[in-house]
């Protein structure tokens, strides 16, 4: 299975859009929803065979609103860019039923912020670890929820005390960003979603069998629907190393082919498909009500230009926690550093995020299993986070049979050797150790008593760099 390379031990009102139609027979751009709608449900496009559809569209969103007394003391919005929420909820209710039993509650399997520049030529998603550490803020009692109390624990918290207005809060608490807008969409619509664009291709470099996700897939190329869908952008423990960082990292790669899918022509030039999208979409949602298809349809006639290349994908800087084992927290400077950007909207102006590329090979679809060749114990894990927090695939953490090792090896195959340098360019020192009768394109780093840790990194390569909706899951594979 490892092809001879891995040695280890297993260690508000809605409008009736008469004011906003798209002229006929002129393409109005769907760009912005079918990327929301990748990450969260929402989508709406169209041209003149779509403007009958417009009323159904908008009557499908549910929409709740957040008071302002909810989200308190906030971010003074300075720049004409749109933030838009997006969370993933874990409930267990209704249909929702059979992916298991859970604590009671609910809580925010994914959260990510959305940021939209003015002039619409570049997009930013950041993700949000959901075992983030964080300091929680004062949340009032709403719709059934206790409130929260102001104390340090997981960001995903936020949701089951106080809901969609806490998480809201939290989140804008933490990064100083404004938020505009919310949308929250669960497990049954996005399986709808998935569905109506025909599924989403992806790449399983190994079997997969998780019961607990629900999932079976073989190896290989492969388009995934419904429950597949589901259980491979959730699944943790059975693929990669078992983080939530690996499962953020394929959940980005999928939301990247899916938008990719959903802006295509087969699905542009399809009107059946388009409005099977759009309907699924909207129906599987909950936003604010000022999120309405009018306002969307506004942002998405001026944003023409935009391409697959300007929309990246970055998760906010973090590390383990040695504190409170299982958690991760967020790297300083380099976060706050992130969200000041974002809030000024000069993320995107001149840094590596709209115009970047990561190399001769992207970090994102290297594949690393890490081995510690020396004494010093745990020495594997810390470099696999910062490998991960690089932009690396780590799929294994362990330890080499015998030890020490004097010097720190990567090995591969002649199917990964193309890979070797953008591993081998980011460390300090290491040696590249062909493995004649390995077949797996996958990289292994054997770190030796020579390591000396990565190099530095600016901080638009280490923590703005992500991807972009250009790439999926099956690239460079």
């Amino acid at each position: 299975m490892n092809g001879g390379l891995v040695e280890t031990r297993t260690a508000r009102p809605v409008d009736d859009g008469s004011a906003d139609r798209p002229s006929a027979g002129r393409w109005w751009k769907p760009w912005l929803w079918c990327l929301v709608a990748a990450v969260a449900g929402v989508a709406v496009a169209g041209g003149g065979t779509l403007v009958g559809a417009y009323a159904t569209l908008n009557n499908n969103i549910k929409h709740i609103g957040v008071d302002a007394d909810d989200l308190g003391a906030r971010p003074v919005k300075t720049t004409k860019a749109l933030n838009i929420l997006i969370v993933g909820s874990d409930t267990r209710a209704g249909a929702n039923l059979k992916y298991g039993h859970r604590e009671p509650g609910e809580r925010t399997d994914t959260i990510i912020l959305a940021h939209l520049s003015p002039g619409s030529d570049n997009a930013l998603l950041i993700s949000f670890p959901r075992d983030s550490l964080v300091q929680l803020p004062a949340c009032p009692p709403r719709r059934g929820k206790p409130g929260q109390r102001p104390h340090t624990g997981m960001i995903n918290e936020s949701f089951n005390f106080g809901g969609i207005g806490c998480t809201w809060k939290t989140v804008e608490t933490l990064t100083g960003i404004h938020i505009d807008h919310y949308v929250k969409i669960d497990f049954t619509g996005f399986k709808s979603m998935v569905n109506a664009l025909g599924g989403v291709e992806i790449c399983v470099p190994k079997a997969i069998d998780d019961k607990k996700a629900l999932l079976r897939l073989p190896a290989g190329r492969q388009t995934v629907k419904g429950e597949q869908a589901l259980g491979y952008v959730r699944a943790r423990y059975s693929l990669g190393d078992g983080s939530d960082i690996g499962r953020i990292q394929r959940q980005q790669m999928f939301i990247a082919s899916m938008a990719k899918k959903a802006m295509s022509g087969a699905t542009l030039a399809d009107p059946a498909r388009l409005f099977g999208f759009l309907d699924a979409a909207t129906k599987s949602v909950t936003t604010d009500p000022q999120l309405t298809v009018g306002v969307m349809k506004d942002l998405a006639t001026s944003a023409q230009g935009l391409a697959a290349g300007d929309i990246r994908f970055v998760t906010t800087p973090w590390r383990y926690s040695l504190t409170w084992p299982g958690r991760v927290e967020w790297v300083q400077p380099q976060a706050r550093r992130l969200f000041h950007l974002v809030a000024t909207d000069t993320t995107l102006k001149g840094s590596q995020i709209r115009t970047g590329r990561q190399g001769k090979v992207p970090k994102s679809t290297v594949e690393v299993v890490v081995q510690n060749g020396t004494a010093r114990a745990g020495l594997a894990r810390q470099v696999a986070a910062d490998l991960e927090r690089r932009g690396y695939h780590v799929v294994h953490v362990g330890d080499t049979k015998r030890k020490p090792y004097p010097k720190t090896l990567v090995r591969y195959s002649a199917n990964g050797q193309a890979k070797v340098p953008t591993l081998a360019g980011d460390l300090l020192t290491s040696r590249p150790s062909l493995v004649a009768s390995a077949t797996t394109p996958r990289l292994v780093l054997v770190i030796g008593s020579d390591w000396k840790g990565l190099k530095p990194a600016p901080m638009s390569d280490t923590d703005l760099k992500g991807i972009d909706a250009t790439q999926d899951s099956c690239s460079g594979s």
